[in-house]
Order: structure tokens, then C-alpha cells, then sequence
């Protein structure tokens, strides 16, 4: 079982502490009803996790701790472990002189949006849809004094937590096994960032409007999102995939993107990146050994997916709350 004592003890004196009305019986839940018959297997690799001292952690440039040397059975044990928590989809990670290779170079999306934003110090930032938590993990070596991923996928909960405790127990980032319908309207959040989930939501505008409940007056949204090219009526609705994934919904132009997001009231919207994602972001690893990108694209046109689609293509956006 996880425990998630420490972050009640945390928001009971914050801003946030009214969520503490119907989080703990909404984490009771998830544990207790929780389908996925593999949780136990994951929660056992942690319980097996080797006790390392941790000598220096790098969280501003990378998400990277060393220590303890390692011999190369404890290593091969350790590499072990981690690779039962695959597939590693975002990241990469540096432990003890483990590289796990992610599916994803997340470090190039973070680089991407990093300088265009609110400086993260001090803030209480809220990460909508975080995996495994790579990037809550950035936005505290950007000094976040709390950063909150949700996330309701039980393997990258424990994912996050192996990596929260190689990293000796950080207590400024925390992972709940939540999706974004699961929040009362907290108003709480410096920040909040939805990155790669909008398309997937079947009301683009309601998940724009839950985002923005969120929020602090003043505060930001940092979203990212598939776009298409076109005017500011340009709308792609796939049919049952795109790029072979099922739950894709709607992707609008950069300029739609922007309208979406000022007819839900946030203010002084700026698209800050635009980027076509190739096969060096997303890519086959030995941590990610599925079907990746290259195997969704047309073969005789990678400006296309294998559907006909117009290839992925991401832009970043941020918006204030008024």
C-alpha cells in the first residue's frame, strides 16, 4: 500500500486543505478497488528497492541522483527491479548509474516551455495527467515548494514512487492516483499544467474549464496539445484512431486552440512553441520495447500517420486566469 499520510499532513496547512473533505477517501478507494491485478506485483518491487544513500541529486538539469557505488550484482538487481515497472514512457531518468531510456525525451518538452513561463519558486504547481512524474520532478529543481501530479494509471504511481525514494524520500513532489474529474474546485494551484491531454478528453472545452478551477486568481495554465495547421475554425476530429491511438478526439489549429481558450476566460493566451515530434523525441527504447512512433507513421510519407492524418504536431500555450 502507499501511504500518503505525509501530503495530508502537508496541504492541512496550505491553501489546499479543503481537499482533505474527500481526498483520503477517494486514495481508500483506489487501493481498495484498484482492477489492475499487476499493482501488487509493482508495489513488491518497491518494497524490494536496495536502502542507498544518496550523495548528490540534480533535479535543475536533469532528474539524476548518484551515491552509493554499486556492485554489479546489487546493479544488476536494481536494474531489475525497475525494469518491472515497464513500460517507462516519460522521462529519461540517471540513478546510480542506471540511465533508464524512455519512450519520450520529456527533458526536450521541458526545455521547450521552461523560459517562457512564471518562474516556478515558491509556487504550489498542480501536473494534470503526469505519468510517471518526470516533469514534477523538474518544477522542483526549478524550486516549486509543492508540485501535485495526477495521474489514475496505478503504474505510474509506482513508478513515481521508486523514483521519490531513490531520490531519498523528496516530500515536495507527490503523485495521486486521480484524474482531473476527481478534483473539487480548489482554486488553489500557482500553476497548473496539462500536457498531452486535452485531445484525449471527449469536451475539450470542460477539461479547459476544469483546468481553470484550479487556479489561483493570477495563476497560469501551461498546456500542450496536438495542432493541426489551418484558420481559426480548423478542427481535426479523427475517426476511430490517430496515429493508432483510439482515444483521440478533437485537434484544433493553434489559432482554434487560442479562441477555446479565450471563451473559456482565460487572458492573455500566447502560443509560445510550435514542434513537429519526430522519432528522436519519441522513440522504441529497451525500457519502452512497444510499438512507438516510427510504427505510426506512414511509411512512404512520415508527414502523415499511417491513418492519412496530418503528422503529430505540439504546441505550447499559456493563459492566466483572471
Amino acid at each position: 500500500m502507499i501511504d500518503f499520510g505525509n501530503f495530508y499532513q502537508i496541504i492541512a496547512k496550505s491553501n489546499l486543505a479543503s481537499w482533505l473533505e474527500v481526498l483520503p477517501a477517494q486514495l481508500a478507494a483506489f487501493q481498495k478497488h484498484n482492477t489492475d491485478s499487476r499493482f501488487n506485483q509493482w508495489l513488491n518491487s518497491l518494497k524490494h528497492l536496495p536502502d542507498l544513500t544518496a550523495t548528490h541529486i540534480d533535479l535543475k538539469n536533469s532528474v539524476s541522483v548518484s551515491g552509493d557505488s554499486l556492485s554489479e550484482g546489487q546493479q544488476k538487481q536494481l536494474t531489475y527491479l525497475l525494469q518491472t515497472l515497464s513500460p517507462w514512457r516519460k522521462g529519461p531518468y540517471h540513478l546510480y548509474d542506471i540511465h533508464i531510456d524512455t519512450e519520450w525525451r520529456s527533458d526536450w518538452k521541458w526545455d521547450r516551455l521552461i523560459n517562457h513561463i512564471k518562474p516556478l519558486a515558491g509556487k504550489t504547481v498542480l501536473d494534470v495527467g503526469c505519468n510517471s512524474g518526470y516533469h514534477l520532478w523538474r518544477m522542483v529543481g526549478e524550486g516549486a515548494k509543492l508540485a501535485v501530479g495526477i495521474d489514475p494509471m496505478p503504474l505510474y504511481l509506482c513508478q513515481f514512487e521508486v523514483i521519490r525514494r531513490l531520490l531519498g524520500g523528496d516530500q515536495r513532489a507527490h503523485f495521486l492516483p486521480l484524474g482531473i474529474e476527481d478534483l473539487p474546485e480548489l482554486a488553489a494551484f500557482d500553476t497548473v499544467f496539462s500536457m498531452g491531454v486535452l485531445y484525449h478528453r471527449r469536451s475539450p472545452l470542460d477539461h479547459l474549464l476544469q483546468l481553470k478551477a484550479q487556479l489561483v486568481a493570477g495563476g497560469e495554465l501551461i498546456l500542450e496539445t496536438l495542432v493541426i495547421e489551418g484558420d481559426e475554425q480548423q478542427v481535426l476530429m479523427p475517426g476511430e484512431r490517430y496515429a493508432q491511438m483510439r482515444n483521440v478526439y478533437f485537434i484544433p489549429s493553434i489559432k482554434a486552440m487560442e479562441n477555446w481558450l479565450y471563451k473559456c476566460g482565460f487572458t492573455e493566451v500566447r502560443m509560445m512553441d510550435v514542434s513537429i515530434t519526430t522519432t528522436a523525441e519519441q522513440r522504441k527504447t529497451d525500457w519502452m520495447t512497444s510499438d512507438s512512433l516510427a510504427d505510426f507513421l506512414d511509411p512512404n510519407d512520415s508527414s502523415k500517420t499511417i491513418e492519412g492524418y496530418p503528422a503529430p504536431m505540439r504546441a505550447v500555450f499559456t493563459a492566466l486566469k483572471p
